[in-house]
């Protein structure tokens, strides 16, 4: 229904401009014509008009119509016409990119981002003192020294004139609006990271917890509700354009054209980071070899007809290239083979020398191989920051004791457990089978296996394990008692 009355109403326009054009044309003063001329759809006509005028005349003299010496002829009004296009071609041109620069993406710019394109050159240094921390709370638990330190840590950098830390987050927040109903989604509480050149942090943390929405601030998809961030000096919220230049990105989902090669996604991606010539090639075939990608014609092939292993490889190749000072990998190594993801690691592995690379991942052994530093986040807030063996000394200051056994045998289990370690905490309970943590201060493994000997002579033992705590313990432990919080509170 609307496309039919866009149609009537045009089909009036065109009847309208045709009267006025030909039979009424000396009724209607050359000003008002050439005001009309002003809507890009009227100018194209009289164009037309006067082309086909020149044509019949042409048919009935002999002539070849109009020609350039006509079309300075004021009866005609041409020039006038090709003078209004032009102008017309040159303002919408501006207002497009405009328009574009403010709607394209998800978040869009200020629209008052043009005035910053003054700026004589590109800034260097951090602005101090963050203006996300005026006016805004800080999210931070008190019971957090690891946290608490990071945060004093970030405060100290910012008042330095120069740092070797690629990524600064101060105080940065992000908050969904509630729509439809539902309340508005805290996403980031307050974040405060530091990383430095060279170092990998992973993001630990259940599904939901923010940490996408975290990488989605960093590269610019969405702007953060206050607080900001700084990536090699620069501000996120206000120069994300020079940010750009020193960026690379391997997203949770792939973002590939079907129909390109392989090879043609590393020589678009590395003409965007200024490669060209026999450097863009060198880069391109290190790229694709060092993602076991580059054999058996696999670099032609079309990326549509990649497996899932495949695209994930090429997106962190993509990731890599042109030598990006910071990189976000969000769980690069899904859906990949063992001996792919072995391979994948040891690429990032050697890729963190002197760039700063973030990193989230579900696998436990992977955050424990290829990251200096973890941080467990939690219901949109930092739980906890270290390296793998400070959160396991930490929160895991305990032997991890199973034992299974007959249902009946259940209680003296549980009673040889509390006779080894008073404290001992039991964490899972099904059908015979039991696991207590026990702090190892109050106990000896000698003490537990001379136990374990003594209790198979009373009763049948089925199976039993001394374990010491995994960084995958430290993790439910922590995502738990974080949740639990939120949830009271």
């Amino acid at each position: 229904m609307r496309n039919s009355c866009l149609g009537f109403i045009y089909c009036l326009f065109l009847l309208f401009a045709s009267f006025t054009l030909m039979g009424v044309a000396s009724l209607v003063a050359e000003g008002w014509i050439i005001f009309m001329e002003l809507y890009p759809g009227f100018a194209l006509y009289r164009g037309l008009y006067e082309f086909a005028e020149y044509a019949l005349q042409g048919n009935s003299m002999g002539t070849d119509g109009m020609k350039w010496g006509n079309m300075s002829d004021s009866e005609n009004g041409m020039s006038d016409v090709m003078i209004i296009m032009l102008l017309e071609w040159l303002a919408v041109l501006c207002i497009a990119y405009y328009v574009d620069q403010i709607f394209a993406s998800g978040s869009g710019k200020n629209p008052k981002y043009l005035l910053q394109k003054f700026r004589k050159k590109r800034p260097s240094s951090f602005r101090r003192p963050s203006l996300g921390r005026q006016g805004s709370k800080v999210f931070v638990d008190m019971d957090k020294p690891d946290v608490m330190q990071e945060r004093e840590k970030v405060e100290q950098i910012l008042l330095e004139p120069t740092t070797t830390h690629s990524i600064v987050c101060d105080n940065l927040r992000k908050v969904y609006p509630g729509r439809d109903g539902n309340p508005e989604k805290l996403a980031v509480r307050g974040l405060s990271l530091a990383i430095p050149r060279g170092e990998c942090f992973g993001m630990l943390g259940p599904n939901g917890a923010g940490k996408t929405s975290f990488i989605s601030m960093m590269i610019g998809l969405t702007t953060p509700s206050s607080g900001t961030a700084y990536v090699e000096g620069l501000d996120i919220r206000t120069q994300m354009d020079w940010v750009y230049t020193s960026m690379g990105v391997c997203p949770q989902h792939d973002l590939l054209w079907e129909t390109l090669s392989g090879r043609e996604h590393l020589l678009f991606y590395g003409r965007l980071k200024n490669l060209k010539g026999s450097a863009l090639k060198k880069a391109v075939e290190d790229s694709l070899k060092s993602v076991n990608l580059f054999n058996g014609g696999v670099a032609d092939k079309q990326a549509g007809k990649y497996s899932g292993g495949m695209k994930r490889r090429l997106s962190v190749a993509i990731s890599l290239i042109g030598d990006p000072k910071v990189v976000y990998m969000d769980e690069p190594s899904t859906g990949l083979d063992p001996a792919s993801r072995s391979n994948l690691w040891n690429v990032v592995k050697r890729a963190k020398q002197d760039r700063a690379i973030i990193l989230t991942t579900h696998s436990m052994e992977e955050a424990e191989y290829l990251c200096d530093r973890l941080g467990i986040f939690v219901s949109g807030g930092l739980q906890c920051v270290g390296n793998p063996k400070e959160l396991k000394g930490r929160y895991g200051g305990s032997y991890v004791f199973t034992m299974t056994t007959s249902v009946n045998d259940e209680r003296e289990v549980e009673q040889m457990v509390r006779r080894l370690s008073p404290n001992a905490e039991k964490t899972y309970h099904m059908a015979g089978t039991q696991k207590f943590e026990m702090p190892k201060h109050e106990v000896s493994m000698a003490n537990v296996f001379q136990a374990v000997e003594v209790a198979k002579s009373r009763f049948p033992v089925y199976a039993w394990g001394l374990s010491d705590t995994t960084l995958e313990d430290v993790f439910i432990k922590v995502a738990n008692s974080a949740q639990e919080f939120h949830t009271l509170t």
